[in-house]
């Protein structure tokens, strides 16, 4: 009962934990089957296939769809699904393929940096500078892509530290070497496929993430048709390339999804972004184990600078929310405190 117990508990943090474990295996196993040659605009595909598949039975069950689906509203989720999902899933595939599982993992730290200087842009949220939690969330936003570049193109001196290593050291068993401009186009589109958009109108969570899915699919399948002529390339075998299509469509898609989504109820936005580091982390740690990867100084230090900028940046986001819940009861106090007197008067 004990044990029941601590983990009822404990539940947000068990999922978030399981949750990084799985962003890890999508890294590793996206870099493997991109590696042994699977096209990365049919990976999409298929990808988006499956999640489509996987996430129909939440779809089916959501009951809190508000209204039903508009023409607008239906243009609108295309289009979001367009740039944030059929665009950054392709620039992600081509990009881990001059690049590292590592650094793909490492990039997703950026989404909070990032996602602050689009909302900038776009005016959908206002710089403070006269406040602490303004300036946190522009320092950190600074530096957490400072380090996702350092990471990407800074290597330094190799970090030796496993003697069984010395007869992988010349060359990574999933990376080919790459010339400096391949490594920074790499770099640039990986960060590149973290930018996205979000639609707020349709309450309806699982709903809207399987009409994206299945838009996206839509969408990549007449992208890798127009770029990828040849018939085997869309062959899929028993091997680790269906596996990595189906565990990131289904695992990843479907049922981390889900446990997210429960998480962000219950804990808040904040509470799950904190858990981003782990998986880079673990992605490391398997790509030296496995995929013989050698880590590399200038790579520790982006990590190092990369993980403070996000953790600077999701400590402005929750001083802000802090403050701005504070003022929120503040005024409801007031105007509770007015009514009194009006209704003694």
């Amino acid at each position: 009962m004990k044990m029941v117990s601590l983990l009822k508990k404990n539940k947000a943090y068990l999922a978030m934990l399981f949750t990084q474990f799985v962003y890890a295996g999508m890294a590793l196993l996206s870099k493997a089957a991109i590696a042994k040659g699977m096209n990365p605009y049919v990976f999409v595909v298929y990808r988006q296939m499956f999640a489509s598949i996987a996430l129909s039975p939440f779809a089916f069950f959501d009951s809190k769809q508000a209204a039903p689906l508009s023409y607008n509203l239906l243009c609108k989720i295309f289009l979001v699904s367009l740039v944030g999902l059929t665009l950054s899933a392709n620039l992600y595939y081509v990009a881990i393929n001059y690049t590292s599982a590592t650094f793909a993992a490492a990039s997703t730290n950026t989404i909070p940096s990032i996602t602050f200087i689009m909302a900038t842009i776009i005016r959908v949220e206002s710089i403070s500078l006269k406040h602490m939690h303004g300036m946190a969330k522009i320092l950190g936003s600074i530096m957490s892509l400072c380090g996702a570049i350092i990471f990407g193109l800074v290597k330094g001196p190799s970090i030796h530290f496993m003697d069984w290593h010395s007869s992988a050291r010349q060359q990574n068993l999933l990376t080919a070497f790459h010339s400096k401009g391949d490594s920074i186009k790499g770099a640039l589109m990986m960060l590149s496929a973290n930018t996205g958009f979000i639609v707020k109108q349709y309450p309806a969570k699982f709903r809207l993430t399987t009409l994206q899915c299945f838009f996206s699919c839509i969408q990549t399948i007449i992208l890798a048709v127009t770029l990828e002529r040849n018939p085997s390339a869309w062959k899929l075998g028993w091997d680790i390339q269906l596996l990595s299509v189906a565990y990131c469509g289904v695992i990843v898609t479907g049922i981390t999804y889900w446990l997210q989504v429960c998480t962000i109820e219950e804990k808040g936005p904040v509470f799950t972004a904190m858990f981003t580091p782990l998986a880079l982390v673990i992605t490391a740690v398997f790509s030296v184990v496995l995929w013989r990867e050698t880590l590399q100084w200038g790579s520790i230090g982006g990590t190092i600078l990369l993980v403070v900028g996000l953790y600077v940046v999701l400590w402005g986001k929750n001083r802000e929310s802090e403050k701005g819940q504070s003022q929120e009861d503040m005024q409801q106090t007031k105007e509770e405190t007015r009514l009194e007197c009006i209704i003694q008067t």
